[in-house]
């Protein structure tokens, strides 16, 4: 069987795979390609009118024409044939002289158009965010860095999913036992099918039970050019439209590009709430039941008393209450994200008045408590990214049930045992509280 004829056989039953013959300066030719990728017709236009100049210049010699067209295939392949059709190539299969061009057509607009980031909110800076095209999103990294040692790098991994991967890094700035890690890790795991954030922290070696993230994500290319100039790598994954920076760093919980673009005084004060923000949502529950339940004696005469009549007829524990209300404020979170734009806000707003009206009235949990939750939840939002806010929710379970066990006791070994597994984790090679600057700056 020929070789063209077990690629059609492989993918010819595909209503969008076109075979296309026609005549190109006298030769016998057969266009092969998915017709959903590119214009078809603009592409054909293209062949003809290039195919006609190469004929009057050569006189019609069959190697100029074969050269001239596109990249000739020197003895492929059934699989690579297949994977350059599945990248949205065209395939030109001359009869008469077996032989084989890939040709890159004029392509179809198949990704949106640069818009506002819709997870990250700009204050002061640009509002340019990635897309699902991979050229738009590394264009717009190199109008923002416009640095002559940016360098990319692209791999094609997947045994029958093929998905593209760019390595992005400064070559002036980027630590060097990091660069080869990562490039390490992507030849090693290379024929890995990688769809999704999961996949590709498995190819790069991380641990998929660990409860901090080992990249960050970003859809702003100002956040992406601060990165690669403190000595960080960024992947980019085919229409996904994030950049994924590695490793990622506690530092990046607090601090982003755009508070460069304020007063260095605002500036710190914000990245200071941030921290406040962030002890909040971890302590605050914890400290809650343990004053309660376990450590009454250390409060205040009056905010005893002021709690045990807000608590006289709630039938559960402390502890029990707050579960069940921070179980609550957890499912409205998930709904906000989920819910359409257009009714999420609304419906959540109103469901939770109702909701924690409600509760109170029936004497299920204390008003103090609902206070102290409300102010734990917006405090958990403060943080920047939404990847590390899911960490920092994590968190504070493990301090409420030792402070439920042991009191303040208890919470302050929660504590040390965050900080201590915090301090344990690396991503090749790079502690996670590792302070990073970029090059040439004195205040990062």
């Amino acid at each position: 069987m020929k070789l063209i004829d077990q690629v059609i056989l492989r993918i010819g039953q595909d209503s969008d795979f076109m075979r296309f013959p026609t005549t190109m300066a006298g030769e016998s030719v057969v266009l092969l390609g998915y017709q959903t990728f590119f214009d078809f017709a603009e592409t054909l236009r293209h062949l003809q009118a290039q195919s006609a100049r190469i004929a009057d210049t050569d006189g019609r010699d069959s190697p100029p024409l074969i050269q001239g067209l596109g990249q000739f295939l020197d003895e492929p392949d059934a699989d690579r044939l297949v994977s350059l059709l599945m990248r949205g190539q065209l395939l030109i299969w001359f009869e008469g002289r077996e032989r084989i061009i890939s040709f890159t057509p004029t392509a179809r607009l198949l990704s949106r158009n640069i818009e506002a980031p819709i997870t990250e909110s700009v204050v002061r800076g640009s509002i340019s965010a990635f897309v699902e095209d991979m050229d738009t999103n590394i264009g717009l990294i190199r109008k923002h860095a416009a640095a002559e040692d940016l360098r990319t790098q692209s791999y094609w991994t997947g045994a029958d999913k093929q998905k593209q991967i760019v390595l992005i890094y400064r070559e002036r700035c980027v630590i060097p036992g990091l660069l080869e890690g990562v490039i390490q890790k992507l030849e090693e795991n290379i024929s890995m099918n990688v769809q999704n954030l999961q996949n590709l922290s498995s190819m790069l070696g991380f641990n998929p039970w660990t409860s901090i993230t080992k990249f960050n994500s970003t859809e702003l290319p100002q956040e992406v050019e601060m990165a690669l100039q403190k000595g960080k790598v960024v992947l980019m994954l085919d229409r996904f439209p994030f950049a994924l920076v590695v490793p990622s760093l506690l530092t990046d919980m607090f601090a982003v590009e755009n508070d460069r673009n304020f007063p260095l005084l605002f500036m710190y004060l914000t990245r200071f709430l941030r921290i406040i923000g962030v002890l909040t949502n971890v302590i605050i529950p914890g400290l809650y039941v343990s004053l309660v339940s376990v450590n009454p004696d250390l409060l205040r005469i009056e905010i005893a008393l002021t709690i045990a009549r807000s608590r006289m007829d709630v039938p559960y524990p402390s502890l029990v209450e707050t579960l069940l209300l921070l179980i609550i404020l957890e499912l409205i979170i998930e709904a906000s994200i989920r819910l359409p734009k257009s009714i999420g806000p609304t419906l959540t707003m109103v469901g939770g008045i109702i909701l924690g009206q409600a509760v109170v009235s029936a004497k299920l949990v204390s008003n103090i408590l609902i206070i102290v939750l409300a102010a734990t939840t917006i405090s958990s939002s403060t943080v920047v990214g939404y990847h590390n806010s899911l960490t920092i929710r994590a968190f504070k379970y493990l301090i409420l049930f030792l402070s439920a066990g042991f009191g303040l006791y208890g919470l302050v070994a929660g504590l040390i045992l965050i900080c201590a597994y915090m301090a344990s984790v690396t991503s090749f090679g790079i502690p996670y509280v590792h302070l990073m600057k970029p090059s040439g700056d004195s205040n990062g």
